[in-house]
């Protein structure tokens, strides 16, 4: 298979999946496929199932070449430390990560300038709730949950504020997120029309993960699947035969 062909991977390991898409892009010529969609299941206690291996040679790596870690780049879409410190109480989840965002926004200033994932999930700007569309979503399910399956969605791309003319921007890349309540269980979906596979995926897909756990605890169900459509899945910010890929691939190759 090519990279100008699209790939579906299909797995309940989320390491084994980032690294079947990363190793894809390596084995393959270009730099990017598209598109690409992830689908995992396999979760224990909501989190998803990863092999310690494998996250640790990743945020090996990643630290070598100046990258954020995994862990990091998962907090932008869920920060999982407030959530635990909030008792848990998802109203003061949100009051006590609105309160400390511009401290968080000044961690990685040239890289949060424009806003954060779950910041623009709960402060849009907009709409019902005060823009939190995460909390829009939980009431109206708790209140109408046979209600239309096509409310159950939250944007982060925004026209008014992301329309712009300029070549690259960081942020956002994931556009929307949506919810399809079972009867017992939760699945969900994210669209991304970027990502790069090496700086984020791998975090992006955590992320997604531990929000989908945390929606789902919140409408009362369980946390089933998560599906992640890339329009375009690009290499990223390193060099295919960049020599600190090497102990990465090696761990990888012995996994998968």
């Amino acid at each position: 298979m090519s990279n100008s062909l699209p790939l579906i991977i299909e797995e309940t390991n989320l390491s084994y999946a980032w690294s079947r898409a990363f190793l894809h892009i390596i084995d393959h010529s270009g730099k990017q496929v598209s598109p690409l969609l992830i689908t995992l299941t396999g979760f224990t206690n909501g989190m998803p199932n990863e092999d310690p291996a494998i996250r640790e040679a990743l945020d090996n790596c990643l630290k070598i070449n100046s990258q954020q870690s995994v862990h990091t780049v998962a907090n932008t879409i869920f920060p999982t430390s407030y959530w635990q410190r909030s008792n848990p109480d998802r109203n003061n989840l949100f009051d006590t990560y609105l309160k400390n965002f511009p401290r968080i926004q000044a961690l990685a200033p040239t890289k949060n300038h424009r806003g954060l994932y779950f910041e623009r999930l709960i402060a849009y700007g907009s709409g019902p709730k005060n823009g939190n569309q995460l909390e829009y979503i939980i009431s109206q399910y708790k209140s109408h949950p046979k209600f239309r399956k096509s409310m159950f969605q939250a944007s982060i791309f925004d026209p008014a504020r992301d329309h712009i003319n300029t070549a690259q921007i960081p942020f956002p890349c994931l556009q929307h997120v949506s919810f399809i309540p079972q009867k017992k269980s939760l699945i969900m979906n994210a669209f991304y029309a970027t990502q790069l596979l090496f700086n984020k995926a791998y975090g992006n897909y955590l992320g997604l993960c531990r929000l989908g756990d945390f929606m789902a605890h919140e409408m009362g169900l369980s946390f089933e699947r998560m599906n992640c459509f890339v329009g375009v899945a690009k290499i990223g910010e390193i060099n295919k035969t960049s020599p600190t890929l090497e102990e990465l691939k090696k761990v990888l190759r012995q996994a998968v």
